[in-house]
């Protein structure tokens, strides 16, 4: 449901709420948020809520210390593990300077400026995720271990799979606050789970993400377990993807998929940064279905770009490279931009990788490999013009460690 800010607060205070959440992330996709109280939304709206830049990565220089956060009131969501009585809310926020210059490594403003840029070139992008977590035993003092909950595996169900009803909990929670699964299973890897959200716009699509790895821990942590999204938390078990169903249309109600997933592997090794930024991201690539070569497939599961059986408006791609290290206002946005690339330029596909038995061999000499280590990303990060002309260089040097 979409709000105006007179709606939030007028919401507010016929709700019994008593605390709201200004969310936010880093430049990482780590979420962050401040606290206000109900007589404080109004300058929340007009003037921002200070927070100190220097304390956050990626946000500080030595020319400000102080930013300020702008509520988006179309993100209001009710927190339904937060207590009825003194409800708690949250919205996601829009980071500025104080003077109410737009900060240019607000994540998310960035991502608003890629899904502007499609629409003036009469496209519209929308993005689906799959979202792969651990679910693992605590120890005796509360800590988590890495013992998984269950030794179940691809769509076992109970007694095995012990996460049925933490899965159960996480998706009627995601509902209460406006956001749809599409299903739920236990995966692969032993305690390994996976949920997949309805398509919707890339915005929406990239704040549910946020949402939802917040809901995932919280009600693990009431389950007296522990959720974890690394790429690859046990060495010899598959890894967390965040696989990216992308679907586009245009205007005239064209669907120019193809040449969007050209775009994408012309475009993937320089942007793999974003979608993989940690050091164990590239110890998921090569393994247990995680894709190693740029390629793409219609019928092969385990390509870095994948087709499904669809047709028509319904066709989408799947994008099988990015896991859960991502700040999805990045990923999303860089993924628009290289979309569009490929449909403006009339990109055309290169052959499909559509045998599951190829070699290693074959493989090398017809596809080019993904960056296989964090430095081999950041190399080529810093030398693409494509990430020069879309991602801020402070942002980049972040990214880079400089």
């Amino acid at each position: 449901m979409k709000y105006s800010r007179q709606e939030v607060i007028q919401f507010v205070r016929e709700e019994d709420v008593a605390f709201v959440r200004l969310a936010f992330c880093d430049v990482f996709g780590k979420q962050k948020n401040i606290s206000i109280l109900p007589t404080e939304l109004d300058r929340a709206f007009t003037q921002g809520i200070p927070i100190d830049a220097e304390a956050i990565r990626g946000f500080g220089c030595m020319h400000y210390s102080q930013l300020v956060l702008i509520p988006d009131p179309d993100t209001l969501a009710i927190l339904p593990w937060r207590p009825e009585h003194g409800r708690v809310v949250r919205m996601f926020c829009t980071i500025h300077y104080p003077d109410g210059e737009l900060f240019e490594n607000d994540t998310r403003s960035i991502l608003i400026n890629a899904i502007e840029a499609a629409k003036n070139a009469g496209y519209h992008f929308t993005f689906g995720t799959e979202m792969e977590f651990y679910l693992f035993k605590l120890d005796e003092n509360g800590e988590p271990t890495k013992i998984p909950y269950d030794k179940a595996g691809y769509l076992d169900i109970a007694p095995e799979d012990k996460g049925e009803n933490v899965r159960r909990e996480i998706c009627l929670t995601l509902e209460q606050m406006g956001i749809h699964p599409e299903s739920s299973h236990h995966e692969e890897g032993p305690g390994q789970n996976e949920i997949d959200f309805c398509y919707a716009d890339a915005l929406t699509s990239a704040d549910n993400a946020m949402a939802f790895t917040t809901v995932v821990k919280a009600m693990a942590t009431r389950n007296g377990v522990y959720a974890d999204f690394s790429p690859k938390p046990l060495d010899d078990k598959p890894g967390n993807g965040m696989h990216l169903n992308i679907s586009v249309k245009g205007k005239d109600g064209s669907v120019p998929l193809e040449s969007m997933i050209a775009g994408i592997l012309s475009k993937i090794e320089d942007i793999t940064l974003f979608l993989n930024p940690s050091e164990s991201s590239y110890r998921r690539f090569g393994s247990f279905k995680a894709p190693e070569y740029i390629s793409w497939s219609s019928r092969n599961c385990y390509p870095l770009i994948r087709i499904p059986s669809s047709y028509g408006n319904l066709k989408r791609a799947v994008v099988n490279s990015p896991d859960s290290t991502a700040n999805p206002y990045i990923a999303y946005a860089l993924l628009i931009y290289a979309g569009l690339y490929g449909i403006t330029n009339n990109l055309q596909l290169p052959p499909a990788t559509d045998t599951a038995n190829i070699s290693s061999e074959d493989l090398l000499k017809h596809y080019k490999r993904l960056p296989m280590s964090l430095n081999e990303a950041r190399e080529k990060a810093l030398t693409s013009e494509f990430v020069a002309k879309h991602i801020p260089e402070s942002l980049l040097q972040v990214y880079c460690n400089f």
